[in-house]
């Protein structure tokens, strides 16, 4: 059905000025969807609950772990934008209103980290028209209330929502714009998307930070050893052995955009040398191999990364310097199995892979062969082929493997925070005719 006023928001409105520590157990509570992950739909009375819930843990719970300002703007430049609790957008405040903001939201309804749309604290100028999961929810029989306000912006937040978004956008041919709440897009691409008229936005740079922690604990995982600290505590032997230093290493990032230069920042605290791959030498894009058949020349890099390559000999040229390789690009055609069995043979057989971006990057089955014969010596794999991992995956059983359940971008407030960006960033920019930020090239797919 037609969710025009969600059940969340109904709680949240019911709440005359909610408290803060409220807000901060909803955070808490809530589990965020990820760059491409599914949400179970929450039924609007365990909302209830959970907000009521809320009310009455005031008094008794500790929330000064919770963030009173949540810096979720370009992290990695460190500026922000406002949280909850912050000042908002002064595009809020500068400028003409020169068209308003109409817009369909494509997600769950009572997804809590959404919040900030549902809440009635729009910009001015933005009306959320109505909350769905699919187009017979926006579309009634004899109800023209949505068709006839002409809808113009969406926002994305939906599991799977690349048929339903081509057919809203068949629907409505007045939308101009798509915003999703993920920093991939591969999960909304499609040719009708790509050839339309409308203006695709996302989340990048929401999510790097945490995501060059990891990037740093995996290293750290293999060049500690981790798993034989973790055998000999369990069998309670005390035996030293010799670790290797990150100082000194090279970390090679395939993908040398948003995250992975949070991750050459934190490599060269670390010491280690940083070499990293683009689409192209003078693209300061993440990667699309859509040149990747051109010359392995390199480029002067930036102040993190020691040097650029491009191209599939300059690819395969990183990685046989590279004692760590990071993958980190967008999943696009022409990046789908870009790390395939050619490209891993020529890594160190003291190299770990970790991978960031999307499984399907790396051929799998090539990883698992290098793998099994020590070829290469680990992975650490936030993300693999298919989601969840198969219980009969060999991957499972390699003792050199690091998994994770693609939750390593998984804080308590990332969602919440995405869907500030959306709303206190990038609607003001909207209705006063600005440059939106974060656009995708819908032609390479990022």
């Amino acid at each position: 059905m037609l969710t025009k006023i969600p059940a969340v928001a109904t709680s949240l409105l019911s709440m005359s000025a909610p408290p803060r520590t409220a807000i901060a157990f909803i955070r808490s509570a809530a589990s965020g969807f990820d760059r491409h992950r599914h949400h179970r739909l929450r039924s609007a009375s365990s909302t209830t609950r959970r907000l009521d819930d809320a009310r009455r843990a005031n008094a008794t719970m500790d929330f000064s772990s919770s963030r009173d300002r949540s810096i979720y703007w370009n992290r990695e430049d460190g500026t922000s934008s406002s949280s909850v609790d912050g000042p908002s957008s002064s595009f809020r405040h500068e400028g003409p209103i020169v068209k308003e903001a109409r817009i369909l939201a494509l997600c769950d309804p009572n997804d809590v980290n959404n919040e900030p749309l549902y809440a009635g604290t729009l910009p001015e100028g933005c009306t959320l028209l109505g909350v769905g999961s699919s187009l017979a929810d926006f579309v009634r029989e004899g109800d023209g209330s949505i068709s006839g306000r002409h809808p113009n912006v969406i926002f994305v937040s939906h599991p799977r929502p690349r048929e339903t978004l081509l057919e809203i956008l068949d629907e409505y041919p007045s939308v101009e714009w798509v915003h999703t709440r993920s920093a991939g897009v591969d999960h909304v691409m499609s040719d009708g998307l790509s050839n339309s008229h409308v203006r695709l936005t996302n989340a990048k740079g929401m999510f790097s930070s945490t995501l060059a922690e990891y990037c740093m604990m995996a290293c750290s995982y293999f060049a500690k050893d981790l798993p034989r600290l973790m055998r000999q505590k369990a069998n309670g032997e005390w035996t030293p052995y010799p670790i290797t230093e990150l100082r000194g290493t090279t970390l090679g990032i395939v993908g040398y955009g948003d995250i992975g230069k949070a991750c050459a920042k934190l490599a060269k605290a670390y010491g280690m040398a940083v070499l990293g791959l683009r689409r192209t030498a003078q693209s300061s894009s993440s990667l699309s191999s859509s040149s990747l058949s051109s010359s392995s020349s390199s480029s002067s890099a930036d102040a993190y990364c020691d040097r650029v390559y491009h191209g599939t000999d300059g690819m395969h040229e990183m990685l046989s310097r590279s004692d760590y390789v990071l993958v980190s690009a967008p999943l696009t055609e022409m990046t789908r199995g870009l790390i395939d069995g050619e490209a891993l043979s020529k890594c160190k057989p003291s190299a770990v892979i970790i991978n960031v971006g999307r499984g399907p990057i790396i051929d799998e089955i090539a990883l698992v062969e290098a793998l099994t014969n020590r070829t290469i010596r680990g992975a650490g794999l936030d993300v693999t082929t298919v989601e969840p991992l198969p219980r009969d995956s060999p991957l499972w059983k390699l003792d050199n493997v690091l998994l994770s359940p693609h939750n390593m971008d998984m804080t308590r407030t990332f969602m919440r925070e995405s869907t500030e960006f959306f709303v206190n960033e990038n609607l003001p920019r909207f209705v006063r005719g600005k440059t939106l930020l974060n656009p995708v090239d819908k032609s390479v797919g990022y």
